[in-house]
């Protein structure tokens, strides 16, 4: 398959200091990536720059002719003064018909939302409603630069399983950035590692095994790669403070030990 974005020998300089160095990268139209590394290691300057937003110190980037992007941020600072509801959030800079609107807020799981007031949403809610925005553009590509922080595990589950209904729905690409180190979603066809440079990358299973992966992350609890199976046949009630205990979620452990 021909790649929607391609990196060659991509390098990023931030005052002064070298901040991602010789990162060789390629994703194709279905593909789900997901990039998991430590704060600092650049996997928002790599978003940043795979999407012209970042200049690059050396290397290149080539974008599909008229690609078009979706970009969903970590967080959107609110001004909790400003009254804006969720259908004017979405008519900005340029209206969007209402239709369209309410029909992006379904497929992003957030129907219903168009009259709330931004300040009023809970976090899981502004984020479907960050994810509907990005999905006016129809893009060919979604950029989620780590979408569930801040969510609990059943947030983020959920979240996951509407990324990948998506992507099976429209078969656009998905590129997620992960501060959730031990945690990806299951249908990501590659986990890149990311420290500045590529430390390693495969499938999710071959990744966990892998000896930058172990080093980086360590080989107890938090360094386990839990791969979440998106069954829809459970229910989110209870909230579960560690991964590992959330007994609601279908899920497999690739164990990096």
């Amino acid at each position: 398959m021909s790649a929607l974005i391609e990196a060659s020998d991509l390098s990023v300089r931030l005052d002064g200091r070298i901040v991602l160095e010789d990162v060789d990268f390629t994703i194709a139209a279905h593909e789900i990536v997901t990039v998991v590394g430590p704060n600092g290691s650049g996997k928002s300057t790599f978003l940043r720059a795979l999407i012209g937003a970042q200049p690059l110190a050396s290397g290149s980037v080539r974008r599909a002719p008229g690609l078009r992007l979706g970009y969903v941020p970590q967080k959107l600072p609110l001004d909790p003064s400003l009254p804006l509801s969720v259908a004017r959030f979405l008519s900005l800079p340029r209206r969007v018909p209402a239709q369209a609107a309410a029909q992006a807020l379904a497929e992003a799981g957030a129907a219903g939302l168009e009259n709330r007031q931004l300040n009023d949403l809970s976090g899981g809610q502004l984020q479907r409603v960050l994810l509907a925005r990005a999905l006016l553009n129809e893009p060919q590509i979604l950029l989620l630069d780590e979408p569930t922080q801040g969510l609990d595990q059943p947030g983020s589950a959920a979240f996951y399983r509407q990324i990948e209904a998506l992507r099976d729905r429209t078969g656009c690409a998905v590129l997620m950035v992960s501060h959730e180190l031990h945690v990806v979603m299951s249908a990501s066809d590659r986990v890149i590692c990311l420290n500045g440079h590529v430390c390693c990358e495969g499938h999710p299973e071959v990744v966990a095994q892998a000896e930058a992966y172990r080093a980086l992350f360590g080989t107890g609890t938090q360094g386990a790669l839990a791969l979440y199976r998106h069954e829809h046949h459970h229910s989110h009630d209870h909230a579960h403070p560690h991964p590992h205990a959330h007994g609601d979620a279908d899920k497999e452990h690739a164990h990096a030990g």
